[in-house]
């Protein structure tokens, strides 16, 4: 039994033995073709792409995972590989790097040497992360540039965490200037934004946030990022960068759009009027302004308070033709007047369902002169809707107030026109 379990043991010992070589010589040669192939990585493409794998697989194995050395020589070949396509790049802009994470990769595999506090290869460390600080930066440069913004991402954000680590180190590093650091910062956040990576954005973002940033970007991110799930901080993050970029229109419509949105009206008007004081041009802006003024009539409408309906009509009605004094074909302030008209006619349907019901001679006097009334208004609405028309027949709701109009102007064979029009559109219950 004795004999048995020391050949037993000698077994598992040459097994142990002989995976550890196998996963040193896999290293071996899988660097060995990264080097020797990396000149041209197009050309090379898959031999490099198996090559890395490999080294990975290798790297895991449980004796050379513990070994700083191994992650050092592999950080090296990767950091090679990435100037080799940097150098090629930079020669050659329209030359499209083959592997925007080798870079990343050797930082990883630094990392890895970094965190087994081997003193013998601290140099090397401090050197490669030193280069492959440079790497991380320029391929994000190139893929920012190509509006790879995810690989950009990933490259910017990896070169904070190559700078973390050099100082840990206690090296220098490109990002020691507090701008050109918050510059890192910035281009991570701009990258995860447009990649839409919002989650990654986050702690970039809140960061500038908190270092006070003056770029309205971080701000108006924060709370497109924010505005959903938590409104309150949304608008925080809003105030707070409406008063660190005062001047910038993008700021500005996103207040509107938030007020809009929870339906702060009164606190819209300001807000519109600064809007057309920087952008005169700016038609859609009126429109807005017009909409505002239109829904506080509607409303004013329905508590009772007609003086006050009135003026907001008529501060609707100036925004609308202000557009089409300087646009005459604009179909959104074109409609929008003809549903202003359309609207206040509406308001005497329910006065005349009231009236229908007195059949007396002044009851009935009363019906005449409030249909009259509002079939004056439909009247006014009408060559409205009819440009809209003429702008965009295949707006449905342009469609739905001509038939309603020619409807309550007893005019049958229009008003069906538009029903059938719209039936052929797949609108049947208008």
């Amino acid at each position: 039994m004795k004999n048995l379990l020391t050949v037993l043991l000698s077994l598992t010992f040459a097994f142990s033995t002989s995976v550890a070589q196998d996963a040193s010589k896999m290293l071996k040669n899988s660097l060995k073709t990264i080097s020797k192939k990396g000149s041209d990585p197009t050309a090379n493409s898959n031999e490099i792409s198996n090559a890395i794998a490999e080294m990975n697989e290798a790297l895991q194995s449980d004796d050379l995972k513990t070994q700083a050395k191994k992650w050092v020589s592999a950080g090296k070949v990767l950091n090679e590989l990435s100037n080799n396509e940097l150098k090629t790049k930079t020669l050659n802009p329209e030359y499209k790097i083959v592997f925007p994470n080798a870079a990343i990769d050797a930082f990883n595999a630094f990392a890895s040497a970094f965190e087994l506090n081997d003193k013998k290869t601290k140099k090397d460390i401090g050197y490669g992360l030193e280069d492959v600080e440079n790497h991380l930066n320029n391929v994000a440069i190139f893929a920012y540039q190509n509006k790879d913004y995810s690989t950009a991402f990933d490259n910017f954000s990896t070169s904070i965490s190559a700078y973390d680590m050099l100082k840990k180190m206690e090296k220098d590093s490109r990002l020691d200037d507090p701008a050109i650091r918050k510059d890192q910062y910035f281009y991570s956040s701009v990258s995860a934004y447009y990649s839409e990576r919002f989650q990654d954005a986050l702690p970039y973002l809140e960061k500038l946030y908190n270092d006070g940033a003056s770029d309205a970007f971080v701000y108006e991110a924060l709370y497109s990022i924010n505005s959903e799930d938590n409104p309150e901080k949304a608008l925080e993050y809003l105030t707070k960068g409406r008063e660190m970029a005062p001047d910038d229109t993008g700021l500005l419509f996103a207040e509107i759009n938030h007020y809009l949105k929870i339906g702060e009206l009164n606190k819209l008007i300001g807000k519109l009027e600064t809007a057309i004081e920087k952008e005169p041009g700016n038609m859609s802006i009126y429109n807005t302004l017009g909409s505002v003024y239109d829904q506080l009539n509607q409303k004013e409408m329905k508590e009772g308070n007609v003086e006050k309906a009135n003026e907001y009509f008529t501060k609707a009605l100036d925004n609308y033709n202000q557009v089409l004094a300087k646009e005459p074909e604009n179909f959104d302030a074109t409609y929008s007047v003809g549903a202003l008209y359309y609207n206040k006619a509406a308001t005497y349907v329910e006065k005349l369902n009231e009236l229908a019901a007195d059949l007396s001679p002044a009851g009935m006097k009363a019906y005449d002169e409030t249909k009259a009334e509002m079939d004056g208004i439909f009247k006014q609405a009408l060559p409205f809707f009819d440009k809209a028309e003429s702008l965009n027949g295949n707006d449905r709701n342009t469609l739905i107030a001509l038939k309603e109009i020619h409807a309550r102007l007893n005019d049958v064979a229009k008003s069906n026109k538009y029903k059938e029009l719209l039936e052929k559109m797949g609108v049947t219950n208008n």
